[in-house]
């Protein structure tokens, strides 16, 4: 930011208004961060509620996310002291345990074998974090995970057994990203990493988090809900400071000194045309070559988790179940996408309930979304589609039964994110591998700080789970992190101290 700009803001007389577009949890932590400091924030969200992709649904009278489940690290991540005020209850499956892994024939594969082989994949992954940030510029932009799956397995020496079912297990990498990792960037891989520690499931879900952040900053912000914005128009004069002015479906105009848009970036994708002038083209440029991803998920409950019996000891063999490649359900999937799932049945004390979570992306989550689109989700033809799909696999479980009541689910939902205008008809960021000859040199990394940076000089800012530090891109904490950095950004360009104790330093080593 320049310095003239800088002066223009710290020595205007007159009070200053503040416009945050999305009242999700970047939004909201932003407002709080610019309410803090006694300055005048409006909310604009174009649903009629707040939290964005955090959001819960009561399945039966249990509370389910339908959007994030997990913290990822326990590392100074902010979303775990708030865990402390919420006294949540967080879960983490011992990495040691063996998992449930169903091969295409729909076979369980011995323990010691799932086992042997998931740590392989693991380690691949880990040697393929290291690879990409010690390699990466020299690596092919083209060059995906599976193309290094592919060398290792080669290198390795492994039978043609072992290889192809690390091939197939490495597949579930695309639950973590929403895409096929055949489209895993290996040069931006590094990107991926997350904050050091354990990957928490977050058994009692984002409610109370979710809560605790509005609280904070609904205290002293205006919220407008139902207030879909469909322009931003910077209005630029030669040493005057710049002001935005926003206008929304309903006809209103209004204008603000500065403008925070958090956004999600699949919105952003489809809604460049609405900022005037012309955004640039470093801005433009990213929005393009950065990805967005298509995870979704179904919950699908029980009468009882009849998967469980009391001769099980591992948790995670309860807890999660993967399904390779299928060749069992060609009427329902003739792709043979993978697909996992986790049970709920396995959560510490009154967060535990009878349903299974299934994990799918990428063209599966397509094809799963589009069964049901259009259908009333508690009409019988809604749940009939989603309990076709799935049933292959829950009936691979311990003690299935078809002729018992308990194996028959007595309700699924499922999230449809893709399909979802104010989520960008996606899920959450995602770093893919390009070729040059269509997109030109991509540096991601690059667009990432770009969009961090904004136009200050037009008073148009950025923030959002897509331009949060690089230890957190795509998560509930770099959302929290990019609302509370680039408010702490404008806090500062007017010459006050953001002063508040939770608030963390974006430039501190951790956070590059």
């Amino acid at each position: 930011m320049s310095q003239d700009i800088f002066l223009e803001r710290m020595f205007a007389s007159a009070p200053k208004t503040f416009c945050i577009v999305g009242a999700g949890i970047s939004g909201l932590r932003c407002a709080e961060v610019l309410a803090q400091q006694g300055l005048t924030v409006t909310i604009l969200e174009g649903r009629d509620r707040i939290g964005g992709r955090v959001h819960q649904f009561s399945q039966q009278g249990h509370l389910i996310d339908l959007g994030p489940n997990w913290i990822h690290g326990t590392d100074h991540n902010p979303i775990l002291s708030l865990v402390d005020k919420t006294h949540d209850t967080t879960f983490s499956p011992p990495e040691d345990a063996t998992p449930s892994l169903y091969d295409e024939s729909g076979r369980l594969i011995e323990g010691q074998i799932a086992k042997k082989h998931s740590g392989l994949v693991w380690e691949i992954i880990s040697k393929a974090f290291i690879y990409s940030r010690e390699n990466g510029p020299s690596i092919p932009p083209q060059s995906s995970l599976m193309d290094f799956f592919r060398s290792e397995v080669k290198e390795r020496g492994l039978d043609d057994a072992s290889s192809k079912l690390i091939f197939q297990m490495a597949r579930m990498w695309g639950d973590f990203v929403g895409e096929p990792i055949e489209k895993q960037s290996l040069r931006y891989f590094w990107l991926e990493e997350c904050i050091e520690g354990e990957n928490l499931f977050l058994a009692s879900t984002y409610k109370s988090i979710l809560d605790l952040i509005a609280k904070g900053a609904l205290a002293k912000a205006e919220l407008k809900l139902t207030a879909k914005v469909t322009s931003f128009k910077s209005n630029i004069q030669s040493g005057q400071p710049p002001s935005v002015t926003i206008a929304t479906a309903s006809g209103d105009t209004t204008k603000f000194d500065e403008v925070i848009v958090t956004c999600p970036l699949g919105w952003l994708k489809r809604n460049t045309s609405s900022f005037s002038p012309i955004l640039p083209s470093r801005i433009t440029t990213a929005i393009e070559h950065i990805s967005y991803g298509r995870l979704e998920k179904v919950y699908i409950t029980f009468p009882s988790a009849f998967w469980l019996s009391s001769e099980t000891t591992e948790t995670v063999s309860a807890f999660f179940s993967q399904f390779l490649p299928p060749m069992y359900a060609p009427d329902q999937n003739p792709d043979r996408w993978t697909t996992e799932c986790v049970s709920l049945a396995s959560l510490p004390g009154p967060c535990a309930h009878p349903t299974l979570l299934f994990y799918f992306h990428g063209p599966c989550a397509q094809h799963v979304t589009s069964l049901i689109q259009g259908l009333d989700p508690d009409s019988r033809e809604y749940f009939s589609r989603l309990d076709a799909f799935f049933h292959p696999y829950y009936s691979l479980l311990p003690n299935y039964s078809s002729s018992s009541a308990d194996c028959n689910p007595s309700g699924i939902v499922a999230t449809n994110w893709q399909n979802d205008e104010f989520a960008g008809f996606g899920s959450y960021t995602t770093f893919q591998a390009s070729d040059p000859a269509e997109v030109g040199e991509v540096q991601l990394d690059r667009d990432i700080e770009a969009l961090r940076e904004g136009c200050p000089e037009r008073g148009i800012w950025f923030a959002g789970e897509h331009t949060a530090p690089f230890v957190a891109l795509g998560t509930v904490t770099g959302a929290y992190w990019s609302g509370e950095g680039v408010a702490k950004r404008v806090v500062e360009m007017y010459g006050l101290s953001a002063g508040d104790e939770g608030t963390q330093d974006l430039t501190s080593p951790l956070m590059k």
